[in-house]
């Protein structure tokens, strides 16, 4: 049995395919388009999944779509409705398109699956799961548990914007949901806006940027108050309302009105790209206090109407590795399963899974071991000859070398204080570069976040870069129970490797905070000495695993930093041709590609130690 799962039309488009209930491929369709976000439909990504599989569109039994949109145009009638006569100008934006396009989804389907093939598209069956529903099936599927609590929690779905459910076997049993437009995730995604950062993109900089926030400060006490107090009313089994009043998400064009909001904090919208100031950290650390909170009760109810040992999670909320990390050390859990591709391009793979499981009622085989994501690892792979036919294309400076000598002179020129970009194998399918589409460096060096943030990523420069590390030694550097193989879990560097912070520190610019040392591996140690960790297995990506094995070998330590091989606006290069473009347009200075180790024209391999080695004593 073949089937396809289809997420689109709104963001993260994706495609993801199973064979007798095994993944076989997944894919965003903007690694492809090179469209960051990419919403459309996902063509590009369905035929990367049938080639993988060696198949046509013929062969696939059902193609299953991540959510129900006659319940979706339900919601936003009723909402229109509800909110009415406010809402008339997004009302005559959105009717349009659901009326031309997406009320007819079926036919809009079958369109555009006709450019594969027109006999094909008439005859397959077309399956639409609920959106929650394909967000619980990713998580709880492929976990390899028999049993587990099921938390998915994101902007909106259908009309669903939480849901607290039961996984037993093969069957997913709901048991409570919050339904628009009370969201969790959208308050959050509200903030992002007021910070000056973008909708369902920048939610992950308002995390990072939190830590620079202080607790104890008066002004983000007052912000967790007001949040708490006007904006949301958190219940203790979880379930929120939000104040409609200052939210423009439901009829509006934004997501809030600015003068309500400027009133209540004290301080106008941040204007995108303008500069972050305390009180923007604040803010951000005020949300993300109230958002663990709320994921804590809705952990512990979900704990209290299932009784399971374990909890799987989904949906884009569950990306956010810091609540993660609290949810982990609560010890609510025995376990905790975090779909990698949480948010809407996972839901391609969950409408899938729920096809074969609910649908065509398909037994559930759990064999002993890791989960069923194969590290996550579902995307296009590219032969040496490929590579090499850039290097032919471009001119460029190449090396070939083998195995053994490929992770000991890339793990040398890491020692060395490169940055190095690293291709390899099958592309990682999430948001997270994960070993096969990586951009690293020497975690050691105290000048490596700001060298990566503004002459590789072109990003803001308080970002955190994440480290990779053997799971094997990640107790040895960090406060971890267990593995976190998907870099979705935030926890704190062990005390030892730790260096005091300045007396003042609190009282510092955002800028000084950044670039005080906080510990022996500043490059990927956070201001509040957290980190968000990989653990790297020999089962899921033996090659990465060598390369760390190789850099322990020179250095004594078995962890890198670890960002995806990207720069800002772009997604993560998928081919070849992608990696050598980005390569050449950043100050990476090595490109490891299959067997090829790539310089820029005639550079010595093997530099001398630079003045930070010689500084810390590391020659």
């Amino acid at each position: 049995m073949n089937i396809l799962g289809i997420s689109a039309f709104y963001h993260d488009s994706a495609a993801a395919l199973l064979q007798q209930g095994q993944i076989i491929a997944a894919a965003q369709e903007e690694r492809f388009t090179r469209r960051k976000h990419d919403p459309s439909f996902p063509l590009q990504a369905i035929k990367y999944c049938l080639h993988e599989a060696a198949l046509q569109l013929k062969d696939i039994e059902a193609i299953a779509f991540y959510d129900k949109p006659f319940l979706k145009f339900e919601r936003l009638l009723e909402t229109y409705y509800a909110f009415a006569p406010m809402g008339l100008r997004s009302f005559l934006t959105a009717m349009p398109v659901w009326l031309k396009e997406k009320l007819f989804l079926k036919r809009l389907l079958r369109k555009e699956l006709a450019k594969i093939d027109p006999i094909a598209a008439k005859k397959i069956k077309l399956l639409f799961p609920e959106h929650h529903l394909s967000h619980a099936a990713s998580a709880f599927y492929p976990s390899g548990l028999t049993e587990a609590a099921i938390l998915t929690v994101d902007g909106v779905g259908e009309w669903t914007t939480t849901s607290l459910a039961l996984g037993r076997g093969q069957d997913i049993t709901v048991l409570q949901e919050l339904r628009f437009p009370h969201s969790l995730g959208l308050l959050y995604s509200a903030v992002t806006y007021f910070l000056g950062f973008k909708v369902n993109a920048g939610e992950y900089k308002v995390m990072g940027l939190a830590p620079y926030g202080n607790l104890q400060a008066e002004s983000t006490q007052n912000y967790i108050r007001l949040i708490k107090r006007t904006l949301v009313q958190v219940q203790e089994d979880g379930s929120i309302w939000l104040n409609q009043k200052y939210f423009n998400y439901a009829t509006g064009l934004t997501m809030l009105p600015d003068i309500k909001w400027q009133n209540l904090f004290g301080f106008p919208r941040r204007l995108p790209e303008s500069e972050l100031e305390q009180k923007h950290c604040d803010m951000a650390l005020a949300i993300q206090t109230v958002t663990e909170e709320i994921m804590l009760k809705l952990a512990r109810e979900v704990k209290r109407l299932t009784g399971a040992a374990d909890l799987c999670l989904a949906g884009g909320v569950a990306l956010n590795s810091v609540a993660n990390g609290k949810l982990q050390n609560s010890g609510l859990f025995r376990h905790i399963f975090i779909q990698p591709a949480a948010g809407d391009a996972g839901g391609a793979l969950g409408a899938a899974l729920a096809a074969h499981y609910l649908y065509f009622k398909q037994e559930r085989t759990i064999t002993p071991g890791p989960d069923a994501m194969q590290g996550t690892y579902l995307g296009p792979a590219f032969p040496n000859w490929a590579v090499a036919e850039i290097i032919k294309k471009y001119r460029a400076v190449a090396e070939i070398v083998n195995e053994e000598d490929l992770t000991t002179r890339t793990a040398t020129l890491l020692a060395a204080g490169n940055i190095v970009g690293w291709f390899q194998g099958r592309m990682e399918f999430g948001p997270r570069a994960l070993g096969n589409r990586s951009i690293l460096a020497d975690p050691r060096n105290p000048e490596m976040q700001k060298k990566l943030n503004l002459s590789i990523k072109f990003r803001e420069s308080f970002r955190p870069f994440a480290p990779t590390v053997l799971v094997e030694d990640a107790q040895q550097y960090f406060q971890l129970p267990g593995t976190s193989p998907y870099m979705l879990l935030v926890q704190p560097i062990k005390p030892s490797l730790r260096r005091a912070l300045p007396k003042k520190f609190n009282k510092l610019t955002l800028t000084e905070k950044l670039y005080c040392q906080r510990s022996a591996l500043p490059a990927i140690t956070h201001v509040d000495f957290s980190a968000r960790i990989q653990t790297v297995h020999a089962e899921t990506n033996p090659l990465f695993w060598k390369l760390l094995q190789a850099f322990k070998k020179i250095t004594g330590h078995g962890l890198l930093v670890n960002t995806s091989f990207n720069v800002r606006g772009e997604p993560i290069v998928c081919t070849p041709a992608d990696a050598y473009t980005c390569f050449m347009r950043t100050q990476m200075d090595y490109l490891v590609m299959g067997n090829y180790i790539f310089t820029k024209g005639q550079q010595p391999p093997w530099p001398e130690k630079t003045d930070w080695q010689k500084q810390y004593g590391l020659d």
